[in-house]
Order: C-alpha cells, then sequence, then structure tokens
C-alpha cells in the first residue's frame, strides 16, 4: 500500500522520535546502521522531511537530523503525504479513472461503493496515528525497527 521509501521515512521518524533527546542531532550514518538501511538512500529521504518541515537538519562533522516538531504532533498521514502523495488513498484499486471522487460523476466502477468507506476509515486512522504513539509502543514492545 505504501512504498517502501514511504516505510523507511516512517521507520526513520520513529528512531528519532525514540533516540533523540532534547533535540540532540543524529547523524544519518548512525540512523542507516542501526534500521539497516540504506545512507545515501536515506539521506535522501530524510532531506525531503526536512523540507517539508518535519525534520531538523544540520550539515557537517556534527550535524544531523533531529524531529522539528513534538512526535505526538506528526501523524503517520504526514510522512505519507510528503513521501508518496496522498494518491495512494484516492486511486481506484482497479485503475478506472472515473472513480477520482468529483460530485459529477455519477457512475463509479462496482468496486468504489464498497471501498470508499474502507479509505475513508484507512485515511482517518492514518491522520490519528502521531509517531509519538508509533515511539511509545515500541519502546513498551521491545519491536526491533531493523528490516
Amino acid at each position: 500500500m505504501i512504498s517502501n521509501t514511504c516505510k523507511y521515512a516512517v521507520r526513520s521518524v520513529i528512531y528519532l522520535a525514540i533516540h533523540s533527546k532534547n533535540n540532540e542531532k543524529i547523524g544519518i550514518k548512525k540512523i542507516s546502521e542501526e534500521l539497516d538501511l540504506p545512507g545515501p538512500f536515506l539521506g535522501k529521504i530524510m532531506q525531503t522531511l526536512a523540507k517539508n518541515k518535519l525534520l531538523n537538519s544540520i550539515k557537517g562533522p556534527h550535524g544531523g537530523f533531529s524531529l522539528a516538531k513534538d512526535p505526538y504532533q506528526i501523524s503517520l498521514y504526514d510522512i505519507v503525504e510528503i513521501i508518496d502523495g496522498t494518491d495512494v488513498f484516492n486511486e481506484c484499486l482497479i485503475g478506472v479513472r472515473i472513480c477520482i471522487h468529483n460530485p459529477e460523476h455519477e457512475v463509479f466502477c462496482p468496486f468504489y461503493k464498497r471501498s470508499h468507506e474502507v479509505r475513508r476509515q484507512l485515511i482517518k486512522v492514518f491522520r490519528e496515528q502521531t509517531i509519538g504513539d508509533f515511539a511509545d509502543g515500541i519502546n513498551k514492545s521491545g519491536v526491533d525497527l531493523k528490516i
């Protein structure tokens, strides 16, 4: 449903929420090693999140990344929207163009009516689930963020 790029983004932001205390910067090398993700690729993902003001980024030998907001103010939807866009919530499952929600359309594909409510609920869950919630759950359960 969401891309691997987006999954990497979510995991890296959760990692920062857990390990970056008092706005402490964590370097891309450490994050990529801890999460077992390719460093250069993760760096591009993190820069995208920084450009969209979810992360702070400082360059240089003592630089790194930290959260730009409280982790309870960053939703899963925020990250998906930045990395994958919202088409994942709006595109027709079978690729029929008419399913794009438009009040002028009176006809939708056969799956639209069945999937519309599920999509609406999914968006609600993604908007309500925060990075802080993920971090709390991971801290309590001891789940490893590595692949």
